[in-house]
């Protein structure tokens, strides 16, 4: 829940300014993680780049979440940065996210987070998504668990993400269900991210990793760059990184 990067020394200094942070929630994640990387070193064909932004949204107890204009803009921006189309509105449908999901290298979900247990798995969180057919909208920790990914990166920038029910081994959540599927990498945030400093700083994120720098120097070299623009530890100390940097 403490978000690293925000810590001061005595000086007022943040730990960001200092160090490039990395996360592992737990021992065994960070052996799971490093499986995962030197898996998808060996060569797996998976090159797909699945960027996803303000989807049609679902409705939860009879009330449609809000759309969500800045994540779209943060979502084309990326795509375009990448060299692909994203997938906004009624092009973000469920169970076309569930079945591109496995093959994908990088995925990005500009989106809401949502933190209840949606399928009693006793695993919280779900990523809103547009509902079809017998699809609800809403990808669950207990549906993402039941994939086999083979992502290097996955970015979860929406509300809460990093999140979930606290045990002695870590946070349980759509965090632990994306590692334990088989991404090595994973970018969640821990509180409401405002939306203009969090396009500009995933933005830079990316072109930052288009530069050569690993993972967690990009996010870090974004992080400063948002803090100049927006000082407030609220507008870019959400964001983690876990898992590999390389």
């Amino acid at each position: 829940m403490l978000p690293f990067a925000a810590f001061q020394d005595e000086a007022g200094t943040y730990l960001i300014e200092q160090h490039t942070l990395l996360i592992a929630p737990a021992i065994q994640v960070l052996q799971l993680t490093r499986q995962h990387r030197q898996a998808q070193q060996q060569g797996t064909g998976a090159d797909d780049l699945l960027i996803v932004g303000n989807p049609t949204m679902p409705t939860i107890g009879g009330q449609t979440l809000t759309a969500l204009p800045g994540a779209e803009a943060e979502a084309k921006s990326i795509a375009a940065l990448l060299g692909t189309t994203p997938l906004i509105g009624p092009q973000a449908r469920e169970p076309d996210i569930v079945q591109r999901l496995p093959q994908a290298r990088i995925a990005h979900f500009a989106t809401h987070g949502l933190l209840g247990d949606y399928e009693d798995w006793g695993v919280p969180g779900a990523i809103a998504l547009t509902p079809a057919g017998e699809a609800n909208g809403l990808l669950t920790s207990g549906e993402i668990l039941a994939l086999d990914l083979n992502a290097e990166l996955v970015v979860l920038s929406a509300c809460d993400t990093g999140r979930g029910q606290i045990t002695g081994d870590g946070v349980y959540g759509l965090s632990r269900a994306f590692l334990t599927a088989g991404v090595s990498s994973l970018v969640t945030t821990l509180w409401l991210i405002p939306d203009q400093p969090s396009a500009f700083l995933m933005t830079r994120f990316y072109e930052n990793l288009a530069a050569g720098q690993d993972k967690a120097q990009a996010l870090r070299q974004a992080m400063l760059a948002t803090k100049a623009r927006y000082p407030e530890p609220r507008n870019w100390a959400a964001f983690t990184l876990m898992g590999e940097a390389e």
